[in-house]
């Protein structure tokens, strides 16, 4: 392909781009994220493309397969443009419809649009579906519209503007003041100022300098730096591009889980096709400023999320983070100055010099500037991702984004900032989403988990969860860390087991404290979060495992039983056949019992109970009831009228 050599080459190849394209064309946009690609969306492409051949539509529609729209409970997700009509849950067998209907004879598919659960109501366009129209996609919005290894997707969206900008018309000096102007914080999870951090980095002493794009996200339920990367590899890139300049440094790293497939082949794309037209390698568009980018694949360790610890492992060494100071602004990657932003954060920054500090520093909080992605995920009707400007309330985010708490259950708590963050209580809900707000509350913005938890969880057994998962990622190179966690997770393993004991909350109080005092890094500082915020809002749940024996969400195993309700079982046999352990003895016509000495309390009769008879009860500190005798166990129905 023919290099890019100037500014005005770059504005004359996207005129070209955007002279071939008439916006009144129909586009059909697939969602071809991992998550839509595990529920089909690659059967739906060949789908689409088949019928758009057989129906004589080649010249006449355009078809892109995008990357994630964010609506992950309702994949795979087919738009189509200019008229926005989306469609969810879309099979193979639905596409020749679509195609039909939509495209030729421009009618809505009334079964495919979202279905408001409560109401009924239905929506047939992206802007009035909720789960849409109450974000702020200015950061994730690209990902519907363009092909992630499409270039030219990238540039008729405006893309490589704010490169251009930034060589042309801004020193480095003037990019970096922006960008601080901006308030633009580190989206990663410790909120750092970026602008004050690419400053440390360009007045730092020594050469070559680094700028690295931190994608090793390993928080449980958290895919946001995934999806952006699967989707819209050029932004990060070109936002990389940027921040080089600023920095002065012309050699650069992603570094990426080994878990990500689909984004390590988009990106690869994506840096091959920036380098084919000149917009990566030397001389970037004539404006004497040099760059060259590697791709390196993490090996999935949570710990590597650490910025120092990810610079041991691109080192090629055990990824274990080191005392600060020096900082890696100063002493980073062969102790050479090294600025680290995760995906987020450097996607951000052509909108900030494409628009203006201002524009940026208008939507947030006082402390806490732009728009947030959250992957939101659990206990919640709409999972999926959502970009929402800082400041909205939680109570905003999980009813009128994610459609409330599902089967008509109560909420209890979400849990945001991944495993090392807090849970906040039902009584905060109204709390504006910010990085100094969440922190007050004894939990994190991190890089944008929020997990919803529902009445059924167990905070005691949530606070264990985390504290095992944090366990096993501590790379164990300082004691408070690497005990600390082991001996938190084997008193909270008790107390959910029913072994607790009066001086329980007190060791794990102390154990808590050490690790915030004398860790090494941030994920041992933070570690106990889960144990002391779930503590601070739920004492009660504590002390009911403690002093009652007795688990009040009727989650933890060891604390509960299983009991059939004579007066509701119909002897339908379900719990029978389905106990994997043989601890129901039942009949045709013959109430069923539990026998409590073979019961493991998995819960398969629990489950599998049809609702409408709910005969099947959990117990927790109730004494069961004995059976009811023999005798008394048949079922007698009356017989129907003819």
């Amino acid at each position: 392909m023919p290099r890019i050599k100037t500014q005005a080459e770059l504005d004359q190849f996207r005129q070209d781009i955007l002279a071939q394209r008439n916006p009144k064309t129909p586009c059909i946009t697939l969602c071809s994220g991992t998550a839509c690609h595990a529920t089909g969306s690659k059967q739906v492409a060949a789908a689409i493309e088949q019928a758009i051949e057989t129906q004589g539509l080649a010249d006449a529609v355009d078809f892109r397969k995008t990357g994630c729209h964010g609506f992950c409970e309702k994949g795979p997700i087919v738009a189509i443009d200019p008229e926005e009509i989306c469609y969810l849950q879309v099979t193979p067998e639905d596409v020749p419809e679509i195609i039909t209907s939509t495209i030729k004879e421009k009618k809505v598919v009334d079964r495919l649009v979202y279905t408001d659960p409560n109401t009924g109501e239905k929506a047939a366009r992206e802007s009035e579906i909720p789960f849409y129209k109450h974000q702020n996609r200015l950061v994730f919005g690209a990902n519907r519209k363009i092909a992630p290894e499409s270039l030219q997707d990238y540039l008729a969206h405006g893309g490589y503007k704010a490169l251009a900008k930034a060589l042309f018309e801004m020193t480095p000096e003037q990019v970096i003041e922006e960008v601080k102007a901006a308030g633009l914080r580190g989206r990663g999870g410790a909120g750092f100022p970026a602008g004050v951090k690419w400053e440390l980095a360009r007045k730092a002493q020594g050469s070559p300098k680094y700028v690295v794009v931190n994608c090793d996200e390993g928080d449980p339920g958290a895919y946001m730096d995934r999806s952006l990367m699967e989707g819209n590899p050029f932004g990060v890139l070109e936002g990389l591009l940027i921040g080089a300049y600023a920095i002065g440094a012309q050699e650069g790293y992603f570094y990426v889980r080994q878990e990500y497939p689909l984004a390590l082949e988009n990106l690869g794309i994506a840096i091959e096709r920036a380098r084919e037209y000149g917009l990566l390698g030397k001389d970037i568009l004539g404006s004497g400023f040099d760059f060259e980018v590697k791709v390196h694949r993490g090996a999935g360790a949570f710990v590597c999320g650490e910025e120092t610890a990810l610079l041991k492992s691109l080192e090629g060494k055990a990824g274990e983070p080191r005392p600060r100071p020096p900082y890696p602004a100063v002493k980073g990657l062969w102790d050479r100055p090294t600025n680290i932003n995760n995906v987020e954060t450097w996607a951000n920054v052509p909108l900030i010099i494409n628009d203006g500090a201002q524009a940026f520093a208008d939507i947030g909080t006082e402390n806490s500037k732009g728009t947030k992605i959250f992957s939101l995920v659990g206990k919640i009707n709409n999972t999926g991702l959502v970009e929402v400007p800082m400041g909205i309330t939680l109570r905003d985010v999980i009813f009128k984004i994610g459609g409330g708490i599902p089967g008509g259950k109560q909420f209890k708590a979400v849990q945001t900032g991944g495993p090392s963050g807090g849970c906040i209580p039902e009584s905060l809900l109204d709390l504006k989403v910010g990085f100094d707000e969440l922190t007050k509350a004894g939990s994190m913005m991190g890089s944008g988990g929020m997990i919803v938890m529902d009445e059924d969880t167990c905070m005691v057994d949530v606070a264990r969860y985390f504290i095992d998962f944090l366990t096993d990622e501590s790379c164990g190179k300082c004691v408070p860390c690497r005990e600390g966690l082991r001996q938190m997770h084997k008193i909270l393993t008790g107390i959910t087991e029913g072994k607790g004991t009066e001086g329980d909350i007190g060791r794990l109080e102390n154990l808590a404290e050490t690790a915030l005092d004398a860790s090494l890094c941030a994920l041992g500082k933070t570690a106990a979060n889960p144990f002391l915020s779930t503590f601070r809002y739920f004492k009660d749940e504590y002390k009911a495992h403690i002093e009652d024996k007795r688990c009040p969400a009727r989650s933890c195993k060891a604390l509960i039983s299983y009991y059939i309700d004579p007066a509701k079982c119909t002897a339908c046999r379900l719990c029978l056949k389905n106990c994997p352990d043989d601890a129901i003895d039942g009949a045709k016509k013959t109430i069923h019992i539990i026998d409590q000495e073979k019961c493991t309390n998995c819960g398969t009769c629990f489950e599998v109970c049809p609702a409408k008879f709910g005969a099947v009860i959990k117990l927790s500190g109730e004494p069961v009831p004995p059976p009811i005798p023999q005798a008394e166990r048949t079922i007698i129905r009356k017989s129907k009228k003819k």
